[in-house]
């Protein structure tokens, strides 16, 4: 495939940012979001023809080629790449701006950007519905926006501002930001139906034993990666979420961990067993944060304090 270079020649116009250039920009961001221009069109409900000549009108400006669309699919080039990052850090400052402006007239307003790492509604002991419940009665005109990420894209997020506030799995902690207590999980151990160890006996079973299986663990600084490091268990499938994990457990040729509020309708199905929960197991302790500095948004703050609430009564 033949790779477009922008022309060395060709100077860009940008000069002064408008609000055009804030929507084209926009309808960029949505374009790389949706994978192209046609879902774009359904995300953004304007014409396809509308958004090619947003996108074209954005290469102008910046005297840039962006992305390629053609047969071969949708794809942006390395400037393009570039220019998404870019454009992720001004939208979430200008966004910064209005919580700003807001907070100086004591209002709540805007939007709100939380993310939670996945496989989290299934939890018993997480309140998170009852929290969101607390802050829309507290601020009625925030807009909420709920996100699902993995842990390390949830702290770059929160620092660099993509993200206000951010629910993990409490693995390390940054000076960057500031963390609450609100819940825990159970991770335990599973095999699939078609595993040798699902219709065997693991009453013996040691973590030695352990690793004579292939292990299926997140491929990503964790509670999972730190455990499979301490344990020496040997990975040899990677994952990026829970339920990539339980996709390669369900094999049958890997273990791996999985909450057990998650794992449990795979097992009333007999898709999954435990393997000797006393013994493969270990906890996760959940916690909300946001970034100490620059001092988060007054919406922000009210939505972590929502979450200590709602999980302090529980």
């Amino acid at each position: 495939m033949q790779v477009i270079q922008p022309d060395p020649k060709k100077r860009a116009v940008l000069g002064q940012l408008s609000d055009m250039d804030l929507r084209l920009l926009q309808v960029f961001k949505s374009v790389a979001d949706c994978g192209g221009m046609a879902a774009a069109e359904l995300e953004l409900n304007i014409g396809i023809s509308t958004v090619s000549r947003h996108v074209k009108d954005l290469e102008t400006r910046l005297g840039l080629v962006l992305c390629r669309r053609g047969r071969a699919g949708f794809a942006l080039t390395p400037e393009g790449q570039r220019v998404y990052d870019e454009t992720l850090r001004l939208l979430a400052s200008v966004e910064g701006f209005r919580n700003s402006i807001d907070d100086i007239h004591s209002r709540m307003g805007g939007q709100l950007a939380v993310a939670v790492f996945d496989k989290t509604a299934s939890n018993p002991q997480a309140r998170i519905g009852e929290a969101i419940a607390l802050f829309t009665e507290r601020a009625p005109e925030v807009g909420l926006q709920m996100h699902v990420a993995s842990i390390n894209a949830i702290e770059r997020g929160v620092i660099d501002g993509t993200y206000n506030v951010g629910i993990i799995p409490v693995h390390r902690h940054s000076h960057s930001l500031l963390y609450a207590e609100l819940f825990n999980e159970t991770m335990l151990l599973y095999c699939g139906a078609r595993h040798p160890l699902f219709g065997a006996s693991h009453g013996l079973l040691t973590w030695d034993g352990l690793r004579a299986y292939h292990f299926a663990g997140l491929g990503y600084h964790s509670p999972n990666m730190a455990l499979s490091h301490s344990a020496r268990l040997p990975r040899k499938a990677t994952g990026f979420d829970q339920e990539a994990i339980a996709t390669l457990i369900l094999s049958g040729k890997f273990l791996g961990f999985l909450p057990d509020h998650y794992a449990e309708a795979f097992e009333r199905r007999g898709q999954m067993r435990v393997v000797q929960p006393a013994l493969f197991r270990y906890p996760c302790r959940f916690v909300s944060l946001v970034r100490r500095s620059p001092q988060p948004s007054r919406a922000a703050q009210a939505f972590h304090e929502c979450l200590v609430k709602a999980h302090a009564s529980a």
